[in-house]
């Protein structure tokens, strides 16, 4: 079955990785036909174990490897295809647009935060099918209030975020 795994925080704030040292890792964790794409951490590959399995076994070989505590999550093709196929906001060259891969209710969590924070113009939140979108005018990503909360440690083993249109990149790949 093919999967995409997600990794959270790479090649941000001080933790720097080749990805093809990535794949590597991933190819000695037993995974087959691996293959990133971009260089944010999103890792097409194909295996015969459960999504909970995969990311027990993937984040124990990141952390060993690369000596961090990694955080992962590992969807479907199906699932990974629902994250560009349910956006639900229109391409608008002046505002980014992203969508969140977590654990199941992190949408919720997203969503209370969202409606708790001061928001810019033109920024907006949706859930759709248990995915939750959130676009900001270009530039203001992380200056605005949400996306503050977004780096709190208290989250950080929760989800991670993806510009739609990476989305479309991996589906391409898969």
């Amino acid at each position: 079955m093919k999967y995409c795994a997600f990794l959270r925080g790479v090649n941000v704030k001080g933790t720097n990785m080749k990805m093809a040292e990535v794949c590597q890792v991933f190819k000695d964790a037993g995974m087959e036909d691996v293959v990133s794409i971009l260089a944010s951490g999103n890792i097409v590959f194909s295996s015969g174990k459960k999504e909970d399995e995969l990311k027990k076994i993937l984040e124990k070989s990141m952390s060993e490897h690369f000596s961090y505590e990694a955080y992962l999550f590992v969807k479907s093709q199906k699932e990974t295809e629902n994250f560009w196929n349910g956006n639900p906001f229109e391409k608008n060259e002046n505002l980014h647009s992203y969508a969140f891969v977590g654990n199941d209710g992190i949408e919720n969590i997203l969503m209370q935060e969202f409606q708790n924070a001061s928001k810019t113009e033109d920024e907006d939140a949706k859930i759709v099918n248990n995915i939750f979108y959130w676009q900001v005018p270009k530039g203001n990503t992380l200056d605005s209030t949400f996306g503050k909360i977004l780096g709190r440690k208290s989250l950080k083993d929760q989800f991670t975020s993806r510009n739609i249109n990476t989305f479309e990149k991996i589906i391409k790949k898969m």
